[in-house]
């Protein structure tokens, strides 16, 4: 019945405004005027709700004119990083209010992109969100945007200053084939020349300042208060974000963030290992004390989980390596290290350390690293089962590198003496990176609930001077708890 009446609503919305009605078109022609020198190609509509109930809210993939297939995929990235349906953030009311999607104008690549949403009932307080991977601004439309305009804030979202792929050979220099067995190659527009990682933060922060312009014209007045959130990437967009532009962040939300650090770990030293032995370990029949599973879990790497139906056996770690384990070694390679031979040399024989005089991989790492100098208050969430991005050598690492950069001791729980802000490290036990491999293996757990409590917590803290509950392992079953029964890290990365 709502979702019924919701689409009743928008398409009276949209008839109103198609037919010449003076007061949306107003509005966003208003607003569009105000905003004219900082966005291109804009689209910008009056919206019933703003909530993905409505199915005008995410456009179709493949929707922006001239690119092609599989640069601009909404509906997949929305997908991505939430839960599988039925497990989605709640959606209990429509939210009217005012969607902008556009072009950055003055990208010199062209490619960044910025997506923002104002409710009409505004609450006065901004929402600005990462990607993950090389993903869309649409890329939270399920796991962020419909839990924080429902609340009222403003969102904006961007992606990162780059499209997502398109389909290649594998002749072109920079493709990457899917996975080891596969013979279908792709191309990430973020292995093109110009596209350096160090503009994942710059577009980050350039987005911000135009969802804040677009609220101030709109509104009247600039948000009281502005929090970043964001998962993988995008969650390293927040960490860069805090550390970086406290002039324009009040805190931030890093759901399983990547860690990137020229002294490893860092993706490319951790990811070789699993490629390399997973082999070994399927050959061994997924024997948990193979020598290939040892060496799996000996680089960082949670415990496997396995079903076997119909004779067939499906591996977790299989799965990360048919879907991210090689293809995301060979992206990040491509960009940071592009005279390594891929193919020939290898993708699991890639030794980091190896590179560091045989190349400018470090430097180029070094040069969009995080510090851990945070300046404004910061939470990580992550699942003990990560594995795409294992929990201590990214999340972990992250702690401790904030620990490290104000000379605490301990897991990264801070307070503000000694100049530090409040720095949280909440582990999810079971929690995968994936959400929706949960549908596969029922001991997983899912992330996502944690992260958007985390933004509660985060809210009350930055607003009404609340303790932020001290890090923490949330049980399975479990919630972000005052006086934690497990603080600090989980004991056991996979519990029964």
């Amino acid at each position: 019945m709502y979702r019924s009446h919701v689409l009743l609503l928008n398409i009276i919305a949209l008839t109103f405004f198609a037919c010449g009605n003076s007061s949306a078109a107003t509005r966003c022609d208003r607003l569009l005027e105000r905003l004219n020198t900082r966005l291109a190609d804009t689209i910008c509509f009056e919206s019933a709700d703003l909530t993905t109930a409505n199915p005008a809210t995410t456009p179709a993939n493949n929707s922006l004119p001239g690119l092609p297939p599989f640069a601009f995929t909404p509906q997949t990235d929305r997908d991505v990083i939430a839960p599988p349906a039925g497990f989605r953030t709640p959606i209990t009311k429509a939210v009217p209010g005012m969607q902008i999607q556009a072009r950055i104008a003055n990208d010199s690549l062209g490619e960044a992109r910025i997506l923002i949403r104002l409710p009409d009932d505004w609450n006065g307080k901004l929402v600005v969100a990462g990607a993950s991977g090389t993903r869309s601004e649409f890329n939270g439309d399920f796991a962020w945007s419909d839990y924080v305009v429902q609340k009222g804030y403003a969102y904006v979202s961007q992606n990162k200053g780059i499209y997502n792929l398109l389909l290649s050979t594998a002749n072109d220099p920079l493709g990457c084939r899917l996975n080891p067995a596969s013979g279908v190659f792709v191309h990430f527009y973020d292995n093109d020349p110009a596209a350096v990682f160090t503009r994942w933060n710059e577009v980050m922060l350039a987005a911000t300042e135009i969802g804040r312009s677009a609220l101030e014209f709109r509104h009247g007045r600039r948000p009281a208060r502005t929090y970043a959130v964001g998962t993988s990437n995008g969650g390293y967009q927040v960490r860069r974000a805090v550390e970086t532009a406290p002039e324009l962040f009040d805190g931030g939300v890093d759901w399983e963030g990547t860690f990137v650090d020229a002294v490893a770990p860092n993706i490319l030293s951790t990811l070789p290992p699993a490629i390399l032995n997973y082999p070994d370990y399927v050959a061994s029949g997924f024997a948990a004390n193979s020598t290939g599973a040892k060496n799996i879990r000996g680089a960082g790497y949670p415990p496997d989980l396995t079903v076997t139906s119909g004779g067939a056996t499906t591996s977790l770690w299989g799965l990360h390596s048919t879907q991210f384990w090689e293809i995301t070694q060979c992206q990040w390679q491509k960009r940071l290290d592009p005279s390594y031979n891929t193919y020939v040399s290898g993708t699991g024989t890639y030794v980091y350390v190896d590179r560091l005089s045989a190349s400018d991989v470090g430097a180029n790492i070094a040069a969009f690293a995080t510090t851990g100098q945070i300046k404004r208050p910061l939470i990580t969430v992550a699942g003990t089962m990560d594995g795409l991005l294992p929990i201590d050598l990214h999340a972990r690492a992250y702690a401790r590198k904030v620990a490290a950069a104000f000379h605490h001791g301990g897991d990264g729980d801070h307070s503000h003496e000694g100049g530090a802000p409040d720095y949280r490290l909440y582990e999810v036990q079971n929690g995968n990176h994936i959400e929706t491999f949960a549908t596969t293996f029922p001991q997983l757990q899912f992330v996502e609930p944690h992260a958007q409590r985390a933004f509660d917590l985060l809210v009350a803290k930055v607003e009404l001077a609340a303790a932020l509950p001290s890090s923490q392992c949330i049980p399975v079953g479990g919630q972000i708890a005052a006086t934690p029964a497990q603080p600090g890290h989980c004991a056991s990365l996979l519990a029964p």
